[in-house]
């Protein structure tokens, strides 16, 4: 077996660390959290540093230039053309994005959002993991095997500026780079992860996410709660009515039938695999408190996260400060929530059940208004080919000492199952720099620059075995 390890890795180290540096000081944030985009100008800045970095590889006959369509996010379209042209297998599709989430915090003692910071082998940033790293481990994988003589099938690196807002931009520029694309025969998405830094994680499935905002209203404007309270119903209590009709607020248990389907057994046998081999893995996954009892445990875990439904609160308003808080009934109460659908559930048809849930004969008669954002589908990977699995296997025995893992993730990638429709042909590696502590969208986003560059080696493996494919 050819390593590609340690050249990938110097160059990762030397090349992509000082780019991301500069990335994370970028406030690129997605669309749907910074609506004026054009004005401030920071995704253009993101456009121009990744093209920057394209200009001074050496891969031969490669090409950038930005895919622009009014009115919506631009995408960077890298074209690779084959290492030779004796090699005629169809075209490899590697896709990563530059917009971000928000800033949320308090992020930890002398690290911020959007100053890169290195702790030991940790660089921390806003987007460096989710998913600023992306072009790097593409790009660098070709780039690693043109410098050593090693063959590669012409190659498409398509990065996005809309992806934390549901990519509604994304088949769009698809459309336009219609005939660079051609025929795909691997899609490599690098926007996920796994459970440990040990070896590359393969995903096998996604949930889907519905974001609804629920307005409840009852008065035309704040008024003294000695006066008003016990006569006036609370805009929070006829919320939390309305959220019991979708959640059972003692177990976490959605309560639509529609959002609880049968989980297929080969998806529960993984489960069990990976507890077996893992030992409850989500047990240490996330920074919660001294004492706290997380839902269920080992495999029961895994499925939860995977192919569950689940409610989160992810933004309130109507609600001042707890400092700032006066003796008012307020007028209304507004939240925003999130829900992880199961990935064979339809979010069109989940969105309808829970906006009729939370709509019909609202309590007290109070006003609820009610906002959809565009529901994200679930996918559910297929069995890789025989070729793809010992490609999988090369390199992440080369990158880690270990063989491949192969789990589901309990968040969303909306674009896949786009893209498992557009090239239905096409087989697909859903992998990243993702894993335990990461923490993409919250405080301490971090990238793990040495499994970053492991995950560089496998794309390299993958591009070679993708290269012999007729």
């Amino acid at each position: 077996m050819t390593s590609i390890k340690d050249d990938i890795d110097q160059k990762f180290r030397q090349v992509a660390i000082p780019y991301l540096e500069k990335y994370i000081a970028i406030k690129s944030l997605s669309p749907a959290f910074d609506p004026h985009w054009e004005e401030s100008g920071e995704i253009a800045r993101a456009l121009e540093l990744f093209s920057a970095f394209v200009g001074q590889l050496e891969i031969p006959g490669c090409v950038a230039w930005v895919s622009q369509i009014k009115g919506r996010t631009p995408a960077l379209v890298i074209e690779v053309p084959p290492s030779s042209p004796e090699i005629v297998a169809p075209g490899v599709l590697l896709y990563g994005h530059l917009d971000k989430q928000p800033a949320s915090g308090p992020w930890m003692e002398g690290t911020y959002p959007f100053e890169p910071h290195m702790r030991g082998d940790l660089l921390y940033g806003r987007g460096v993991v989710d998913d600023g790293y992306s072009i790097f481990a593409a790009l660098l994988a070709i780039d690693a095997l043109a410098r050593r003589g090693l063959p590669y099938p012409r190659s498409v690196v398509i990065i996005e500026a809309s992806e934390e807002s549901g990519s509604p931009d994304l088949s769009a520029h698809l459309d336009r780079a219609k005939e660079v694309l051609g025929e795909i025969g691997l899609v490599v998405c690098l926007d996920a992860g796994g459970l440990d830094f040990e070896r590359v994680w393969v995903t096998t499935s996604l949930r889907g996410n519905l974001v609804i905002r629920v307005n409840v209203k009852v008065l035309e404007h704040g008024v003294h709660s000695g006066e008003a309270g016990g006569v006036v119903p609370s805009s929070f209590r006829i919320l939390r009515q309305l959220l019991s009709r979708i959640e059972d607020e003692r177990t976490g248990e959605l309560i639509p039938q529609l959002l609880r389907p049968e989980i297929p057994q080969f998806f529960i046998d993984g489960a069990n695999a990976l507890d077996s081999q893992l030992r409850d893995p989500l047990a240490r996954a996330f920074p919660i408190v001294d004492g706290l009892a997380l839902d269920g445990d080992g495999a029961q875990r895994i499925l939860a996260q995977t192919w569950k439904s689940s409610l989160s609160a992810i933004g309130i308003s109507g609600i001042p400060d707890v400092d700032e808080g006066g003796n008012v009934l307020r007028a209304n109460t507004q939240l925003k929530i999130s829900l992880r659908i199961p990935p064979s559930v339809d979010p069109l048809a989940a969105q309808d059940a829970i906006v009729e849930l939370l709509s019909n004969d609202p309590p007290y008669g109070a006003l609820v208004e009610i906002e959809c954002e565009e529901p994200a589908a679930g996918w559910v990977a297929n069995i890789p080919a025989p070729w793809l699995m010992d490609a999988l296997s090369r390199g992440s025995q080369d990158a880690f000492g270990k063989d491949p893992g192969f789990c589901g993730e309990g968040g969303s990638i909306p674009f896949l199952a786009m893209l498992g429709e557009r090239f239905p042909t096409a087989q697909f590696v859903a992998t990243g720099a993702l894993g335990p502590g990461s923490n993409a969208h919250g405080p301490n986003e971090s990238l793990n620059i040495a499994f970053a560059s492991g995950i560089c080696t496998v794309v390299g493996h993958l591009l070679i075995a993708a290269s012999l494919c007729e």
